[in-house]
Parts: C-alpha cells; structure tokens; sequence
C-alpha cells in the first residue's frame, strides 16, 4: 500500500489522481491533501478518502476551512502547511499545484528522501538545477506526470541517456495550430480554452493555445532527463495518440502511444514501477485510422523561441520567463490584453532582466517576484 499525498487536489489533475486512487483501493491511500482555496471542496474530498490531513495555500480559506472541519480533521495554513504534508508519514508527494507555489514543497518533500510525482511543470523550468541536485543528494526520484515527460521516461527505461539521439516532444497544437485564417490578435478566452483534445485547466489551456507549455516542457525534459536542448525538438500531433517519442543513436526510435486521458501518466507515476489495471480506456488504432505529424510555427508562436532563448541563457531567466508568462496569461483571462500580448509580455519583460548566471534559491524566488511586477506594469 503506497501512502499519497497530493498538493493541488481540487484542479484539473487532483481530482484525476483521486479517480485513479478511487479505482486502486489496494494499492493507494490518500494520507494528506492541499488546495489553493477551495475549502468546500477539499473538505469533500478528505471525507471521502479518509483523510486526517489538509492545507489551504489561502489564510483566509484556512480559516474559513477550519470552522468547517470535523474534530478530527487538521487543517494547516499557508505555503508552510503545504510544506507541512509533505513530513507526513508518506511514500510519494504528487505536486500538482499551479505555477511557482510549488516549488516549496517538492523541495520539502525531497530533503525528506520522499519520491515526488511532479505536474507543476515551473518547479523544474524555474529552478531544475536546484531541485535535481537536491534529489540526487536525498536519492529521491522526481516521477514526471505530464503525459509528454511519462511517454519520454517509459520509452527510455532502462537506458541512459548517452545513447539517446534526440527526443520528439508531440504537441497538440491547441485550437489555433494548423489554423492560418485565425486572427491571433483577435482570439477571445472562450475560444483559446477550447482545446480539441485535452480537458485541462484554465491556465495550461491557454499555455496550450500559444505553445508556451511545449517551450516549458522543453526545459523540463532537460532537466529530468539530462539531454542538452538541441536534442529536444517538438513536433505538432493534433491526435495527441503518440505522446512522445526517443531516437536512439541508432536510428531506433521507441513511441508511447496511448488515449489522450492524463490518468494514465497519473496511474503510472501513483503505481511505479508496477504497471496495474485500472480500467482506463484501451487504444484502437484502426478505429483512428492515420496519425499526423509536421513541425510547429515558430514565426506564429513566438513562446516555443522565447523558450528556448530562457533556457539557453539560463540563471534566473527560465524563472522570469515563467512568471511573466503566469502573468500575462491571467491578464489575457480578465480581458485585460489581446491573445497576442502574451507572448509581446513575456518578450519584453526578458529583455529588461538582468540575468544572474548561478542563482541560489532565494535568487529565483526574487528574479519571480521582480518579473511578476515587471509584467504588471507593462
């Protein structure tokens, strides 16, 4: 019995992962469970995993969650209690939180000798040096959930990475790829949310429609897999069936196919390295008929370049990058800014940082903070 607990429950990859325990009896049990701000809903679902432990990022809805709670129910507050979860008596820390917030705790659960299975793909794009160094001391293994990253470290066990030629990240394309008569200026939010394939969270939807999650997931797979940038290349699969691929050096080249449903990189990171049944869906390839693959707009989509520009000079600007896009997208979100600024944002507040080369954690966490008032202000 595998003892979980998961930071980010009420988002879109929370309650996936409580599905995938819900399906797993035997093998799961949920031991804490953490929240931004949904206390009500928290509260349900502690109750019905039998959970003892919760966090709220959110005071104010610690508080409130609290005065709901059972007796028998401990409630902590603040980016310290999620950092507190993660010194429960537990054998994996799924973080699923959104954006730097969860960076804290997988640290905490690392310098514990704790297995994270990591979704909060900014953990590793803001700060991947630090927290793989620290796995490596703790012999901690970070178990990556995003379906790209899962296919990449199935396709690649048990081998090393010396004999890899290059790695093919798929990308979907979002609503907008493949799609030259849209106005890119004139996207609206009901529009960029409307992924064709993937139910995702309001956020990584839009990330999505610019491609900046492929230029995140870039920079995460160098880290998680140690291969340089030039041999990570992304590749546009608007069927999202083949979720990534390896070359190796000699011209083999292993795929991960399966349905587009994020319970599967889920279950695999939950259970490893046990395969299980969990009833998910079963891939029929006849019934799809063709596959289609060509290479992403960069001229279009300028993020997949800003990306790789963040990662190549390194130091805190991955970690500015990330937070002016967080920014910019809530911005695009509350009607603020055009679809295109996003990436216009992200560009300019890159070009106004002075880059620290071999940042200390407390460098990063500054380099967040000024790139998200740089952002404000433009």
């Amino acid at each position: 019995m595998k003892r979980i607990v998961i930071l980010g429950s009420t988002g879109s990859i929370g309650e996936s992962a409580l599905r995938v325990v819900a399906q797993l009896p035997s093998k799961l049990r949920v031991v804490g469970l953490a929240a931004q701000g949904k206390y009500e809903r928290l509260l349900e679902q502690a109750e019905s995993f039998g959970v003892g432990d919760v966090a709220l990022a959110d005071p104010d809805a610690a508080a409130a969650c609290a005065k709901a709670a059972p007796a028998v129910l401990r409630v902590h507050s603040g980016d310290a209690g999620l950092c507190e979860l993660t010194q429960l008596d537990c054998d994996l820390v799924l973080c699923a939180v959104v954006g730097i917030a969860g960076l804290s705790p997988t640290l905490a659960a690392i310098g514990r000798g704790v297995d994270v299975a990591l979704a909060t793909k900014e953990v590793l794009v803001a700060a991947g040096g630090i927290v793989t160094a620290a796995a490596r001391e703790n012999n901690a293994q970070i178990l990556p959930v995003d379906s790209e990253h899962s296919a990449m470290f199935q396709c690649m066990e048990p081998r090393g990475s010396d004999s890899i030629a290059r790695i093919l990240l798929t990308a979907s394309g979002g609503p907008f790829a493949g799609r030259a008569d849209v106005d890119l200026y004139k996207v609206t939010v009901e529009q960029a949310l409307n992924h064709p394939r993937w139910n995702m969270g309001r956020k990584v939807s839009i990330d999505s429609a610019t491609l900046m999650n492929k230029g995140l997931e870039v920079m995460e797979a160098r880290w998680l897999f140690g291969v340089d940038l030039d041999r990570i290349e992304v590749v546009v699969h608007p069927e999202s069936i083949v979720h990534s691929l390896v070359e190796y050096v000699d011209g083999s080249v292993m795929a991960q196919l399966s349905v587009p449903d994020m319970r599967l990189a889920i279950q695999y990171a939950l259970t490893y390295p046990e395969r299980v049944d969990g009833g998910l869906q079963r891939l029929d390839l006849p019934s799809i008929g063709a596959l289609h693959f060509s290479s992403p707009d960069q001229e279009r989509f300028p993020s997949l370049r800003l990306a790789g520009e963040a990662s190549r000079r390194g130091g805190t600007m991955p970690a500015v990058l990330n937070a002016a896009n967080e920014i910019a997208v809530s911005r695009f979100l509350d009607g603020s800014i055009p679809f295109t600024a996003i990436w216009g944002t992200v560009e300019s507040v890159m070009k106004a940082h002075n880059t620290i080369a071999d940042p200390e954690l407390a460098d990063i966490i500054e380099a967040d903070a000024w790139a998200r008032r740089a952002a404000n202000e433009l």
